[in-house]
Parts: C-alpha cells; structure tokens; sequence
C-alpha cells in the first residue's frame, strides 16, 4: 500500500486487517517514514503493532498481488509505469487515471497528464456501473466519492433516456475528511464548525468525472459540511415524458435490485445511516408542480467513496467475492 498515512490509507488498512483473502506486507508514506502506524493512528494499534511506515522501495513491491494507491493527486502518474512491471495488479485511489481524455487535465487539474498512453488501459473502478470491466482488470482507476454519490443516483435515469441529458444539477455536501488529513485553513475546527459553505464554483474538478460516469451535462456545486464523515448529493433533472415518484423509485430498484451495496428506500437518505459502511442509500421524487425529477443520495465518503470502493474493485480484480470483507451496515449512532 503505497501513500498509507492519510485518511484514506488509514480506512484502507483497517478494511484490510479485518479482509479474509488480503494481507498487507508492505505499507508506504514518505512523509512519515519511520513512524509507527499505530502512533498516527492509535485505531490500529491492534493490527499494526510495531509496523512502521516505509519509504517507497520498488523492490519491496516485486511480485505483489495488488497494490493500492493512496498518493496525492499528480504522484500516480509518475509511479504507475514502473510499478506496473512489478505488481499484478494496481487499484489507485486519486484522480490520476480516472478520466479517459487527457485534454481534460489542465482544464480541470491545472496540469499536463505524464502518461496518456495509459489512460485507455485503466478500468473505471465504480462496480455498479462498470462491473464488467473491472473483472480480472490489471489497472484500476477507483471513482472518486462526489463522483459516486453521483453517479448512482442518475446513471439509471440517463441510461433509461428517462431525463434530459443537458441541464442536470448536483449539489451535494461532504464531511470534512474529504479534504484530507493535511491541515488547511478552511478545515480548521474554528472555521468548519457551525459552518456551511460552497466551494469549487463551476469549476470543480468531479465536473467532468461525474459527466463521464453517466453521460451527460452536469452543474455541480460542493459544499463542505460541519461533520467528519460523509457525502449527501441532491441531484435534479427534467424527466423526458411520464416519470412519476413510484416510477422513479422503481426504475432505481430495478437497476440496483442485486446490487450488495446499494438500498433503494422511499425513506430520505442520512449520512449518518451509511458511516463506516460501503453502502449508498438512495431515493428519488418526482414533483408535478415543477416538473422536476429529485434524486438524492447518501455514502461515507471514506468508504464507499475511496477505500471500501477500492476494496470492491481490488476483490473484482483478483477473483474474489465482491463483497469480502465489506459491509453494506453502518455504525449508529
């Protein structure tokens, strides 16, 4: 596991300590090399014991099954050529590989991308939508957690020609461990808390990921919420002809029916119901007055949104089932 030390390391580890069929031998952090896991973070102590976090060594990783990516954005790119020739298998965490057009990157990322030419070879790790792909894939570019929140929630309509594909609007909110364990000023515990805000107007860089994932134009506006965990996506499109609530409802619950992590609920979905789980909750209206489709849509982005997602794949990947070592159950309260 290469880039363990942030947020999405640490939940990447705690899924993997208690996975029937993985087993971690190698875990990464330049930035804490030398540290011991469990001095980060004390949640792990039971499984880390005395594991320190190593620098990245190329023939520490020779002959790995699989290897997960937790590097900030823009590192992927410059580790998965050679990496590629050492390990099996490569399921990465950022945004490096998830978009298939290489123009897109310095519009979005403000950067050239190091390595198109790879670009087509990764699998787009969102299993609800891409299942097919990801069995037995060698490289996987795991969807981002606005992204999947998302996505779920509109792909069925999309793809069903059940709504306009020009117009639609996602506004969604997420915790503030999305911003990563590095400190900023605005994810400060003084700023954040009793705070609400928006950010990334117009120019979010999951714009064009969510476009990709369902095939449509999206507005989409983030805010950042005063809670540590979690993603609420409220997504709205004008529905093509005759889309009612039980419709809707029913289109998303014949898309999902045997899906293990997606529950289809005339209930509005929380945040809190999905923490600590890989599931997203899901339900839709449709309001006659407006003529507008709603659909919302609850995850912890930590899971279900990196690393549990991650995990979904690495099992689709290798032959395993896809629900090992996952749970669709959340911790409450």
């Amino acid at each position: 596991m290469l880039g363990a030390s942030g947020y999405t390391g640490a939940e990447l580890l705690r899924i993997c300590a208690a996975h029937p069929d993985l087993e971690v031998v190698h875990v990464t952090a330049e930035s804490q090399a030398g540290r011991k896991v469990a001095d980060l973070y004390p949640s792990l102590a039971s499984w880390a014991g005395n594991r320190v976090f190593a620098t990245t060594d190329p023939l520490a990783v020779d002959d790995i099954d699989l290897a997960f990516l937790a590097l900030p954005h823009g590192v992927s790119q410059s580790v998965v050529p050679d990496l590629r020739k050492r390990v099996s298998h490569i399921v990465d965490l950022s945004a490096d590989f998830r978009l298939k057009d290489a123009a897109l990157y310095p519009q979005w990322y403000k950067a050239e991308h190091e390595a198109p030419e790879l670009l087509a070879e990764f699998a787009y790790g969102l299993p609800e939508l891409n299942r097919a792909e990801l069995a037995d894939a060698e490289l996987v570019a795991a969807a981002g957690c606005y992204v999947t929140a998302a996505s779920v929630a509109l792909a069925p309509f999309v793809r069903a020609g059940a709504v306009a594909t020009t117009g639609i609007v996602v506004d969604a909110a997420s915790g503030v461990s999305g911003a990563g364990r590095a400190l900023k000023e605005t994810t400060h515990f003084g700023t954040v808390n009793e705070d609400f805000v928006a950010y990334g107007l117009l120019d979010h860089r999951h714009t064009p990921e969510i476009e990709q994932a369902i095939g449509a134009q999206v507005l989409f506006t983030p805010h950042l919420a005063p809670m540590t965990r979690g993603i609420l996506a409220t997504c709205y499109a004008r529905p093509t002809a005759g889309l009612t609530t039980e419709s809707a409802l029913g289109l998303l619950a014949d898309a999902y029916g045997g899906e293990p992590f997606v529950i289809v609920d005339e209930r509005p979905p929380s945040t809190k119901a999905t923490l600590g789980s890989n599931a997203v909750h899901l339900t839709a209206r449709v309001d006659e007055r407006t003529g507008w489709l709603v659909v919302i849509a609850a995850l912890d982005n930590l899971v279900k949104g990196a690393s549990g997602q991650a995990v979904q794949c690495a099992n689709l990947a290798l032959g395993l089932p896809e629900s090992e070592g996952l749970s669709a159950i959340g911790i409450y309260p």
